[in-house]
């Protein structure tokens, strides 16, 4: 069992208060009674809800939002460190913010998340980045409002990134995008150390949340008027192991399904080797739980599974797909997969493709493998050249275009439900939607139906979407 840093409710008010102390700290700085500020987020569906975190401080500190970085007076860049090309693309953002902190007097610049807890990067934006006045990891995002006085108060630049202490924090203010559509963490970090993946080194060993705060937020959002909620982790599967009770994510899935309302339940990521007939009896059974899973292989090939450190075969994934499609015969599966994996040969990379058109998913996203600094795949021998990778995953990303195409072919004709989730702008299908499955359904319709459910019948079909008109009208 993992030790569990809980933040106790004292240390949650203390910054609440300290928010109030710096409304006129922070319009002094901007001059202006309705300072703005921006958060840009990278990466996956946990730093999105990390960003509604410090958007909820930002909110209780005085101010609004904006996309303009000339007009933010504070700006806040949540960072992913999956892949080298999202650091660079950051890399490139943060320091075209020269221009914008010359511009705008008293502007504060924070970058955040994954990628500044590698030391390497702490000290690249240390040394290479000046313009940068504040600095800190995931497991800080509750003590914002301290790094924002500390700043504000000693005039000197702040790095928080050091500890890596395990902490679970709740009761923190969000300012949410969507009231439809809402993130719900269950838990946090990874404890899996694949050889490729940095995320156990930025976000932690795996610490789940108590049972009854998930709850209590999900009632809280399904109140509020939530529709669509996604339960996060990086590794849902692994829920609850480190709480000590009899009490698993398919408890947790049962009991948020219990819960009054009209509402889908979706998560993010399941890990192959956790996932297993509990989970998939579950999801058949509960009416709310949406018939789709993520289910990431990485790789066909068993020798490079074990050189990943993913803790399954392929026949074992395999038997899992045709056990989860035996409870739900109406599963969408989604996956990722790594082309070029260090020493992965082509004939290797064949035995990826022959289990993906095995599986015949229903969207996969692939990359192109990406060293990082820290992991056991970075000093693998690598012989394969970049433009070798490439025309194996171009020929990975011919069969993801294919496939989807040929099953949304066979919804034409049908008629499904959907939650009509939003508005699309100047295009003839002005409204779009969401099978409980996950699948993407464009259509005619007021606007005012968006946040509502209704039955849809499919008139025609693309590689990825599905169009259709409302039943009845």
């Amino acid at each position: 069992m993992s030790q569990i840093n809980y933040i106790s409710e004292d240390k949650i008010e203390e910054q609440l208060a300290l928010c109030s102390e710096l409304i006129p700290l922070i319009r002094a700085r901007s001059e202006t009674d309705a300072p703005l500020a921006f958060v840009d987020t990278y990466g996956c569906q946990q730093n999105e809800s990390d960003s509604e975190q410090i958007r909820g401080f930002l909110s209780l500190m005085g101010c609004g939002f904006t996309t303009d970085e000339f007009l933010a007076d504070i700006i806040v860049i949540n960072t992913c460190a999956v892949r080298e090309h999202a650091e660079m693309r950051i890399l490139g953002n943060v320091g075209a913010l020269n221009h914008t902190k010359k511009a705008k007097k008293g502007q504060i610049i924070a970058v955040c998340g994954c990628m500044v807890r590698q030391e390497h990067m702490e000290e690249k934006l240390k040394k290479s980045y000046p313009i940068v006045d504040i600095v800190f990891g995931p497991d800080e995002v509750w003590r914002f409002p301290e790094l924002i006085m500390r700043l504000v108060k000693g005039r000197k630049r702040v790095f928080e990134v050091t500890r890596l202490d395990g902490s679970l924090f709740e009761n923190l203010p969000r300012r949410r995008d969507s009231k439809l559509k809402a993130w719900l963490s269950i838990m946090y970090g990874c404890n899996n150390f694949c050889t490729y993946c940095i995320v156990p080194y930025t976000r932690g060993r795996e610490r789940s949340r108590k049972p009854e705060d998930i709850l209590m937020e999900a009632k809280e959002l399904i109140a509020s008027g939530a529709r669509d909620i996604t339960l996060l982790g990086q590794n849902v599967n692994s829920y609850g192991k480190d709480l000590g009770i009899d009490y698993d994510f398919a408890d947790l899935i049962k009991d948020i399904n219990a819960l009054e309302g009209d509402f889908i339940i979706r998560f993010m990521t399941s890990h192959p080797k956790d996932a297993g007939e509990k989970l998939f009896k579950t999801m058949a059974e509960c009416s709310k739980a949406a018939h789709h899973i993520h289910l990431p292989v990485q790789a066909g090939n068993n020798r490079v599974l074990k050189a990943m450190n993913r803790h399954y075969t392929r026949e074992e994934y395999l038997e899992k797909v045709r056990l989860a499609r035996e409870y739900m015969p109406d599963l969408v599966i989604t996956t990722d997969i790594i082309v070029g994996f260090p020493g992965e040969t082509p004939e290797e990379f064949e035995d990826t493709l022959s289990l993906v058109n095995e599986v015949r998913y229903d969207s996969m996203f692939t990359f192109i493998y990406s060293p990082r600094v820290g992991t056991k795949a970075a000093a693998m021998p690598d012989p394969l050249s970049r433009a070798e990778k490439q025309i194996l995953c171009d020929k990975l990303t011919d069969a993801a275009n294919t496939i989807p195409k040929e099953k949304h072919a066979e919804y034409v004709g049908r008629t499904v439900r959907v939650l009509v989730d939003g508005v699309n702008e100047g295009e003839e299908y002005n409204l779009s939607s969401r099978t409980k499955e996950g699948r993407l359904v464009h259509l005619k319709g007021c606007p005012e139906m968006v946040g509502s459910f209704a039955e849809v019948k499919i008139t025609s079909s693309t590689t990825w979407a599905l169009f259709g008109e409302i039943s009845g009208q």
